[in-house]
């Protein structure tokens, strides 16, 4: 009981990030990693998967109310990125990590840099007309993510938050809601690979998918009361951690 209490408060407080500015794997991954060590990789991504979909899902069940999103650049988006998402995780075993870590580390401390200098940066939206450029744009945008999101994954909110803000004008609150669609595509996608191989821990994570929603629920119900402002906010925070995280990583494997 203990070890699902930690793990649901994890699940909790990862809904509420996630709901916001994206980032919930920085919290829920590390959790289940050193909460069941003895557990395979595969199983506890899996496990993670369950929470996170679910918590990713009610987020945007519930900005969907308030928050205007433009369904004709978000379906290209979801659908590529639902497709690309198989193709990185099949690609995952031919790409060294290692290359990677230093590239997403240099473009997000190049997103941080952008973001702080440019202060009205998705503060905000200018309405944008939708026409064929912007939906194959949309369609690369999701493709990309989904393909990195399968392939490595950290800071795949953050990318596709930065992303819609620079390329379609939303702001912050917009585009967050925006990328919660596009990251419940990709979290389905790995699903459907980890829930038929048997890779979840139910017993752990129904119970973490719930306490993932009720913080997902504050999260969305704080960035609509503090508005696009308050949200920049906690994006330049978690790219500042996600840096660090990184950075961390690539001094930690050499």
């Amino acid at each position: 009981m203990l070890t699902l209490s930690l793990l649901c408060s994890f699940a909790f407080c990862a809904g509420l990030i996630d709901a916001a500015v994206g980032g919930g794997g920085l919290i829920q991954i590390p959790a289940l990693f050193n909460v069941l060590p003895s557990v395979q990789s595969a199983t506890l991504l899996g496990t993670n998967k369950v929470a996170s979909a679910c918590g990713t899902a009610f987020a945007a069940r519930s900005y969907i109310k308030r928050v205007r999103v433009p369904w004709g650049l978000m379906l290209p988006a979801a659908a590529s990125a639902f497709a690309m998402a198989f193709c990185g995780a099949a690609a995952v075993s031919s790409v060294p990590q290692g290359l990677l870590r230093p590239l997403v580390l240099v473009l997000i401390i190049a997103m941080a840099i952008y973001t702080f200098l440019k202060k009205d940066f998705g503060t905000l939206e200018r309405p944008l007309s939708i026409g064929r450029r912007e939906r194959l744009l949309s369609v690369l945008i999701g493709g990309a993510i989904g393909f990195y999101d399968g392939l490595f994954g950290p800071g795949t909110g953050s990318f596709l938050i930065f992303l819609f803000i620079r390329c379609f004008a939303f702001d912050f609150l917009q585009a967050s809601a925006c990328a919660k669609f596009v990251n419940l595509a990709t979290n389905v996608a790995a699903l459907v690979f980890f829930i038929p191989a048997g890779k979840v821990l139910y017993g752990f994570a129904i119970p973490m998918a719930a306490c993932n929603m009720l913080g997902a629920l504050v999260g969305t119900w704080v960035a609509m009361k503090r508005g696009a402002g308050f949200v920049r906010g906690l994006f330049l925070c978690l790219l500042v951690i996600l840096i660090i995280k990184l950075a961390f990583d690539m001094l930690k494997h050499g």
